[in-house]
């Protein structure tokens, strides 16, 4: 026993020290062996990843380690690097390409029942006879009504592989019992021409959502329609239109430069200066030209810009563009997952880069947006300060700045005019959308009897419809605002009319009467009339 207190009051002190000594020796076999066995200098994450699964002390799942490690690397790089997983990468993809597999229906959840909105021309659910207005209420003997699905989910049912079936039941007004029909499922497109249309007898109108692999094609037939009804002008809307293929950019403003002309380069550490120029194409060379952006254009939408703006094509009116100026090069592996790696960045005709900085970090350049709001920069002019070395001149000399984005020939601050609380009160509850899907519900037969938007317009003004939304919206719990209505009621007017439009007629319905309160597509129809005078 007093041996042992011995060894503790003076040895434990050496036999901590030698206990060290040892584990430092059997670290320093352990380090020579994993060099011996894994030196690959030029691939220590391989060489980690292989030493954990072979040496740590539980089994790990190295798949799902990878899968984890991948974003966080590309993570490091720029915030527009991304990996795919296998099993994200059809959705993510079905923007691009221009289309997806399922029934072909707009939908949307009211009182706890999908209703569809509107069936897609030509699309499986149109050809079986789907009408706008049903209910989906069994989805393969499945009840969906009334158990509290969401969108998501209903997305699931109905979608699947081109060519595989799905059996749904359908309410319809009138109809005692439901209606079965077997859907063979299909390719549907995703458009990127929400509408296109003549606002008057020389002006046309096209908005945009994106850039896929479908929509030159889509603008061409758009330009083609409007040039058969007078076209000479056009108002070309890009607004929150976050980008896209670039080869659609390219193509689209191709149709409006002469022979030769810059339309934009790209240059990369490891990729030599790649430039396009405009072809012989040039169909809208003569078409007067006003481009409209804000701050939620992206991208492809910022190549165009940039392109008119810096050849002196056309007018950008608006406020300044997102700032998204890298290439990211697609990679696919072998299990189906992909990475979208920045390899280069886009540069507009003068030189100007288009990305914004990164440099403050992710989180601050993702925020950018919202730190123009609370400065102000939608209300007023952009007010930083360029310094000569973002200076840039376009063909005919005119300045323009570099550092990030666009910035438009005419400012267009956020119209902020037939704001009011009441219509904020509104709004919030979501009182617009249910007491125009109601209405069109209880009145589509009427409704559907008018040949286009202009003329169901002026039925619905005929039918006081903003004193009915009224009296519907007390019933919800907001009450008449004499002042708020003197502020907002002929904005909230014209967009339930465009609202119920839309409901009957799709975009084609809901922009040409909408444009009656977008202040900034009126200033652009205003400055193409008054350039064309001139």
């Amino acid at each position: 026993m007093s041996l042992i207190k011995n060894i503790s009051k003076f040895g434990m002190p050496i036999i901590i020290a030698m206990a060290v000594i040892l584990g430092m020796y059997v670290q320093k076999n352990i380090d020579q062996s994993s060099k011996s066995q894994y030196h690959q200098p030029d691939n220590k994450l391989s060489a980690v990843i292989n030493y954990i699964e072979r040496e740590y002390v539980d089994t790990v799942d190295v798949d799902e380690m990878v899968e984890n490690i991948i974003p966080k690397v590309l993570e490091e790089l720029d915030p527009h690097s991304i990996y795919i997983p296998a099993v994200d990468y059809s959705a993510m993809n079905e923007p691009l390409e221009g289309n997806f597999d399922g029934i072909g229906v707009q939908f949307n959840i009211q009182k706890d029942t999908v209703v569809v909105i509107k069936t897609i021309e030509g699309g499986p659910s149109e050809k079986v006879g789907i009408h706008d207005g049903d209910r989906i209420v069994t989805v393969n003997d499945s009840l969906i009504a009334g158990v509290g699905i969401i969108n998501e989910d209903v997305m699931k049912i109905l979608r699947g592989t081109k060519g595989t079936k799905v059996n749904v039941g359908i309410f319809r007004r009138g109809e005692a019992d439901l209606i079965n029909f077997e859907i063979t499922r299909g390719k549907i497109p995703l458009y990127s021409v929400d509408v296109s249309y003549m606002i008057d007898n020389s002006c046309g109108y096209i908005k945009l959502s994106k850039f896929s692999k479908t929509t030159y094609k889509e603008f061409q037939e758009a330009t083609a329609k409007l040039k058969s009804k007078g076209m000479n002008k056009l108002i070309f809307d890009l607004r929150s239109n976050t980008g896209g293929v670039l080869d659609a950019a390219v193509n689209i403003i191709d149709e409006f430069l002469d022979y030769g002309k810059l339309i934009v380069y790209t240059q990369g550490k490891s990729r030599p200066k790649s430039s396009y120029y405009a072809t012989s194409r040039k169909s809208l060379e003569d078409v007067d030209l006003v481009v409209l952006i804000d701050e939620s254009s992206a991208s492809a939408s910022e190549i165009v810009a940039g392109a008119i703006q810096d050849n002196d094509r056309g007018l950008i009116v608006g406020r300044r563009s997102f700032g998204k100026g890298l290439v990211q090069e697609p990679v696919m592996f072998a299990d189906g997952s992909s990475m979208r790696l920045t390899i280069a960045r886009y540069y507009t005709p003068s030189g100007r880069c288009i990305q914004k900085s990164y440099e403050n970090g992710f989180d601050d350049y993702f925020h950018d947006i919202n730190n123009r709001y609370l400065n102000g920069e939608f209300m007023e002019k952009d007010s930083i300060q360029h310094p000569d070395s973002l200076k840039y001149y376009t063909t005919n000399g005119r300045i323009v700045y570099g550092g990030g984005g666009i910035m438009p020939d005419v400012f267009m601050a956020l119209d902020t005019t037939g704001q009011s609380e009441y219509l904020v009160k509104i709004s919030r509850k979501g009182l617009e959308y249910q007491f125009c899907f109601e209405y069109t519900d209880k009145n589509r037969s009427k409704l559907e009897s008018y040949s286009d938007a202009y003329k169901l317009a002026e039925y619905l003004d005929k039918q006081a419809i903003l004193n009915q939304f009224i009296a519907f919206a007390e019933k919800k719990g907001v009450k008449k605002d004499i002042k708020g209505l003197e502020i907002s009621g002929e904005t909230i007017n014209t967009q339930l009319k465009a609202l119920i439009a839309r409901n009957i007629f799709d975009t084609e319905g809901f922009y040409p009467i909408i444009k009656d309160i977008d202040k900034t597509l009126l200033e652009g129809l205003r400055l193409i009339n008054e350039n064309k005078k001139k």
